[in-house]
């Protein structure tokens, strides 16, 4: 009788502790400005529900990079479970959009891996696509639009509205390049996020090249996140790495590389698509503020990604 008393205890104890684009300018603001929202000093709370997605990722880092832009060597297997399996929902404005116009030009290319229809994607993840909320909140446009924590409440209302959700992405729009502190406050704000939505995975994001090379503040306050989350087990993609090599792997982050492709001595995406064939090598597709191929790498690493979040391993 005792020991059934004591497994009871345990069990109650156990139980009660589980508990529309807009562009922006090169400094990251928008060209469209609203008022400005005062956000909350109260936590909205979280639905009494989520799904349960502790099954796909592992608890080490995702860090999505230049490396993980050859979309033929994801499996197929992976991509189909990352579309029945993903309900995502995606912030961002113009720079963000180079993911989003990239996966969008992907499902027309007919050099792609499996076949272009093979990565449709939409509202709802109807006629077997994945499923990918576009800019879908209410009250901020990206991580410093209106300002830096307005995106992080529309998170949490709009999680509250739609608990299917299991995957969370913002981007920056040149905002990345701020202070120590303000990268603080978004790491701080991302991780409150996921311990009040356990069942969600909240993707990490580095800004955009500004041409202002390795020793300038946006690259420091980029490896700021990037750090972060390899030691912290976070999921990262890391827009600045990606856009700092071309698909050959050779590398422009040392020679002022921008968001257009730009370094110091050419333009690396034009120079790539020029000695290549389109429509067999690379895609067109809208490139907000750069070139094709920079947004057709952007949707090979958004698809590594998904297919990582629905539980592939990489290898």
């Amino acid at each position: 009788m005792i020991a059934v008393i004591m497994r009871i205890s345990f069990l109650a104890l156990l139980m009660a502790g589980l508990g529309t684009n807009i562009s922006c300018n090169s400094n990251g603001e928008a060209n469209s400005q609203t008022e400005t929202p005062t956000a909350s000093d109260n936590r909205v709370e979280p639905p009494p529900e989520n799904n349960d997605v502790s099954d796909l990722p592992g608890t080490g880092s995702i860090i999505i990079d230049h490396e993980n832009t050859n979309l033929a060597m994801v499996p197929l297997k992976w991509i189909n479970k990352a579309k029945s399996e993903l309900h995502i929902a995606y912030g961002h404005t113009s720079h963000g959009s180079q993911i989003t116009t990239g996966m969008a030009g992907l499902i027309n290319f007919a050099n792609a891996p499996n076949g272009g229809s093979t990565y449709r994607w939409n509202n709802g993840g109807s006629d077997n696509a994945l499923d990918l909320r576009d800019s879908p909140f209410s009250g901020a446009s990206d991580l410093g639009n209106p300002n830096r924590t307005a995106w992080a409440d529309a998170t949490r209302n709009y999680l509250n509205g739609h608990p299917e959700i299991n995957v969370i992405m913002w981007s920056w729009c040149g905002q990345a390049n701020g202070t120590e502190e303000e990268i603080d406050l978004y790491l701080d704000l991302m991780s409150d996020l996921e311990e009040d939505y356990p069942g969600v995975m909240f993707v990490y994001m580095t800004g955009h090249t500004d041409g202002t090379g390795l020793n300038g503040n946006l690259h420091q306050r980029n490896t700021q996140i990037r750090e972060f989350c390899e030691a912290n087990g976070k999921i990262l993609f890391d827009f600045e790495d990606i856009e700092s090599y071309d698909p050959d792997g050779e590398y422009y982050g040392d020679l002022n590389v921008t968001d257009s492709c730009n370094y110091n001595g050419g333009n690396w995406a034009v120079e790539w698509q020029e000695s290549h064939t389109k429509g067999v090598d690379w895609y067109d597709c809208l490139s907000a503020h750069s070139e094709p191929l920079n947004s057709n790498q952007k949707a090979y690493a958004a698809w590594w990604l998904w297919a990582r979040l629905a539980g592939w391993d990489g290898n």
